[in-house]
């Protein structure tokens, strides 16, 4: 597939101005073929202004194509860009000649693919392609920029180098073992294991925070049918997002939606109301309901009046807010208790009116731990994969720190780093292979001598 040359539609559809990206071995030749100027003798990173023409030969747009020389692209192949009018009916056509000419479709991803391959881009850079182009606050931007420019491709190669050193001198030994000879000092060895289990540990750790600003904070809404749950939503995420009656059990099943108070994202779960009922539809959505508290960070517990909260227990690292809801209805808008800081935890709010849901928004914020500018002089793990990698590669550095404390046989201490080693490059899609321990080895000492 390498040895194809691709195009597609670069930019998203309905802008004034379109680009079509073209990349292969020919991808200069097979835009020269529609392009009104030479490109074949072009220079890299210079842009060209013309027409291209389609299959029928009719001049088709004045246009503006930038070359890419190999290895200095995205893709790391030659490769041009085409700049035309974003009409459907000019990129279709554009597009059309271009197959035409010898170019295929390009597949999803495929570019960033090929940046990968071609050693442009490690694998958690690719996937930081992704979440730069769905980043939607200043945080997620921050943390997509960070991974794409290689932070975390840097930490992680830091950790391996250390890992690799470590696994060189202890597999060192195992070839002068009927020589009784120790090449590095135990004390040092098991300093350095400490040394990269807490950088591990702190990568893997600061998942939580990562997950929360890119996915948001789960916000579960729990409380009786008819307590003003759906209310609560629609003047949280500002929108008519669930449908708000008097008939109890109108929300049977889960409504989710995200907004942002202060640059942090909250997704906000509206569940069903939580009650004993005979209603099948009805107890299927309070099971769900139960669920969904249980996976939420931060629960909003609802009642109205001198009605007494649901009783469901949560776990403890849970954040409960008791809110009690329409308070319009028995409180006035000057009540001290809708402007005052809460004692507690307790809340007294009108979705209605407004009344009392900048405190709530407030606590929302102060209880979501998470900063509003973040800190990007540490690496923050956003990605599950990267974070099932680091849990194992923490697990098998653990295990090979109690080795060695047991005075386990050597070669059972470097597989388990070993392993450890294997869950990092998992991340990166790179491996470390024999011929990499020999050269630590050989140009660490001089063995042959």
């Amino acid at each position: 597939m390498n040895q194809d040359t691709i195009c597609a539609l670069a930019t998203p559809p309905g802008g004034a101005i379109a680009v079509v990206r073209v990349s292969g071995p020919d991808a200069i030749g097979i835009t020269d073929c529609i392009f009104s100027g030479n490109l074949k003798k072009a220079k890299g990173n210079t842009i060209h202004f013309g027409t291209v023409i389609d299959a029928d030969g009719t001049e088709l747009d004045e246009v503006l194509v930038s070359v890419f020389r190999a290895p200095h692209s995205y893709t790391g192949e030659d490769s041009t860009e085409i700049s035309c009018h974003g009409s459907s009916y000019i990129v279709g056509r554009l597009l059309e000649s271009l197959i035409l000419s010898g170019a295929r479709q390009a597949e999803p991803g495929e570019y960033t693919m090929r940046a990968f391959m071609n050693g442009k881009l490690d694998l958690s850079q690719a996937e930081a392609v992704a979440d730069l182009i769905s980043s939607s606050t200043q945080a997620t931007h921050q943390m997509a920029m960070s991974q794409m420019r290689g932070q975390f491709s840097r930490e992680l190669a830091d950790l391996q180098a250390q890992l690799l050193h470590l696994t060189s001198l202890l597999e060192l030994e195992l070839d002068f073992n009927d020589q009784d000879v120790e090449f590095a000092n135990r004390e040092q060895l098991s300093e350095l294991m400490d040394k990269t289990e807490r950088h591990i540990s702190q990568l893997a750790d600061s998942f939580q925070t990562g997950n929360a600003i890119k996915n948001g904070i789960p916000v579960a809404i729990i409380g009786a049918p008819n307590v003003g749950k759906s209310t609560l939503l629609n003047a949280l995420v500002g929108e008519e997002r669930a449908i708000v009656s008097n008939i109890q059990g109108t929300t049977r099943d889960l409504i989710e939606d995200t907004t942002q108070i202060d640059g942090i994202t909250f997704r906000f779960i509206d569940t069903a109301g939580i009650r004993k009922t005979h209603n099948k539809l009805e107890r299927m959505g309070i099971e769900r309901s139960i669920q969904a508290a249980e996976r939420a960070q931060i629960i909003l517990l609802l009642t109205e009046g001198n009605q007494p909260f649901p009783e469901i227990d949560f776990r403890e690292d849970q954040v409960v807010l008791q809110v009690i809801s329409k308070c319009d209805l028995t409180l006035p808008s000057s009540s001290y208790l809708y402007h005052r800081q809460p004692e507690g935890r307790l809340f007294h709010i009108s979705a209605s009116t407004g009344d009392g849901m900048n405190l709530l928004r407030k606590a929302l914020v102060q209880e979501s731990s998470l900063p509003v500018n973040l800190d990007m002089s540490h690496s923050v793990v956003t990605n599950v994969r990267h974070y099932n990698a680091l849990r194992l590669s923490l697990e098998a550095l653990r295990r090979a720190k109690q080795a060695f404390a047991r005075h386990t046989p050597t070669d059972l201490v470097s597989e388990d780093l070993r392993q450890c080693l294997h869950h990092l490059n998992e991340i990166t899609g790179t491996e470390i292979t024999s011929d990499d321990i020999l050269h630590t080895i050989f140009s660490t000492f001089c063995v042959g001598k």
